[in-house]
């Protein structure tokens, strides 16, 4: 699914330049679940927003199901990324004033689909992730755990062949991380490809393939210990 080949990025201002990624080469298959781990810095919250088509390569070639995304504008690259790509992000990123119906209904009106399709897709997701009962709910009279399955819903309204998943379990505690976790390895199961940004060991350890990365470079003799805050 993703083929990644000499990536680089660099970050400038006026008096810093920084390296993200550095010569990377990585291949992710489809179905797969990974865990991306890695020091602070390392790198991997650029590679997940270069995944995901939110950032460019500097330099490499990115290869998302065959198609090189790494030459296309603007516009064809935000057209590819809402169709194929779902993210579930640390801060939930849901919308204060909109219940959780509304909320997962936001990228599917950028898709341009109709009312009755939204409906059928955000009711089936929402019953996926155990919460159809509360779909007039706001995000305020959510836990931070039910907070992450609206988001996750969101991600899977679109039937993205992609779901990104950066620090999903971060803010939340131990036993809502483990329920999302176990959500995400459900997802999993039943063939989504995932791809998971985590600090914690545990949780690294239950996906499918670890990959590490350390100063924007896949190390290949790593321990998922060493990564562990």
């Amino acid at each position: 699914m993703i083929s990644m080949r000499g990536v680089n990025k660099t970050f400038r201002t006026d008096t810093v330049e920084t390296t993200a990624l550095k010569d990377l080469d990585l291949d992710i298959q489809a179905k797969e679940f990974v865990a991306l781990v890695g020091p602070s810095g390392s790198g991997k919250s650029t590679f997940m927003n270069i995944a995901g088509l939110l950032e460019n390569v500097d330099a490499g070639t990115y290869l998302f199901e065959g198609t090189d995304v790494s030459s296309m504008k603007d516009r064809e690259r935000s057209r590819f990324r809402n169709e194929k790509i779902g993210f579930v992000f640390q801060a939930f990123n849901l919308i204060p004033e909109l219940n959780v119906f509304d909320n997962i209904d936001v990228p599917l009106r950028y898709r341009g689909l109709g009312k009755s399709e939204r409906r059928r897709r955000i009711e089936e997701v929402a019953s996926k992730v155990g919460l159809i009962g509360r779909l007039k709910h706001h995000p305020s009279q959510l836990s931070g755990g039910q907070q992450q399955r609206v988001a996750i819903a969101r991600a899977l309204a679109g039937d993205p062949n992609l779901l990104l998943a950066d620090e999903p379990t971060g803010n939340l505690d131990s036993a809502m991380a483990d329920s999302v976790m176990q959500l995400l390895l459900d997802l999993h199961q039943e063939g989504s490809t995932v791809v998971m940004v985590t600090h914690d060991p545990t949780l690294a350890n239950r996906a499918e393939r670890q990959v590490f990365i350390k100063d924007g470079m896949i190390d290949p003799s790593a321990e998922v210990t060493q990564f562990a805050d």
